[in-house]
């Protein structure tokens, strides 16, 4: 993937903290390939004392907070561990759902091979599920994290039955355009790509409080892959 210029992902800014829209297909860390460039990278090029706070994987795109120093990091870590930084995320789920601030509250073990699971003996999870819009056959979502356990939104998703577009790791099959339009024609001796290719689940809005114990609230635009399936969705409902 071509890396963006860091500046361009940066959505909020002061002396402490930086937040960026993270793309898609870019890791937060380095991760096992060690080839890749990854965001923290990224992040030190552009101030040398750059730490992030929190993670997201590497599919998933949204709002990543950044600390330019230690006492920014010590500060905001604190409030993850303390759960008081307000986590919001969309995805597009498979089936219709009306979800009204529906709580699941199942422990989840980290398992094998980067897979998770729910099970009695893993750590606490909780997460709060509303719906935002319906489509024929699929939903988008509001999903508040409490905690923050290795997929926890994407195993919460597959145990309502509403796996996440495209997360066939958690039960989530691809979407094709023509299984939305009646009218649909594929070019002669092409294979038909899916509508998004990764797993629907964007990092929309992170809320915490700065150093001086100010709140703040930063949005994150839908990236581009998004907004086309959620605009697709709208038209062929």
């Amino acid at each position: 993937m071509k890396l963006p210029a860091f500046r361009d992902l940066i959505i909020f800014e002061n002396e402490d903290y930086i937040v960026v829209n993270k793309p898609p297909f870019l890791a937060t860390l380095e991760d096992r390939s060690f080839q890749s460039s990854n965001l923290l990278a990224l992040a030190r090029e552009y101030h040398d004392d750059a730490q992030v706070c929190h993670r997201i994987d590497k599919e998933t795109s949204g709002a990543l907070a950044i600390a330019k120093n230690p006492e920014a990091y010590r500060h905001l870590s604190m409030q993850f561990e303390n759960r008081q930084v307000t986590k919001v995320y969309h995805a597009v789920a498979w089936g219709g759902h009306e979800f009204d601030n529906q709580l699941v509250d199942r422990a989840i073990q980290p398992g094998l091979k980067g897979i998770a699971k729910l099970a009695y003996k893993g750590k606490p999870a909780q997460t709060y599920f509303t719906t935002l819009e319906k489509f024929s056959r699929h939903t988008l979502v509001e999903c508040k994290p409490v905690t923050g356990r290795m997929h926890q939104i994407r195993l919460h998703l597959a145990y309502l039955k509403a796996s996440i577009v495209q997360d066939e790791m958690y039960g989530g099959q691809p979407l094709f355009l023509s299984s939305l339009k009646r009218k649909f024609n594929l070019a002669k001796d092409t294979e038909e790509q899916p509508l998004i290719k990764r797993f629907a689940l964007h990092s929309y809005q992170l809320g915490f409080s700065l150093l001086n114990g100010e709140p703040v609230t930063i949005t994150a635009d839908y990236p581009k892959d998004f907004q086309v399936l959620v605009k697709l969705l709208r038209q062929n409902s």
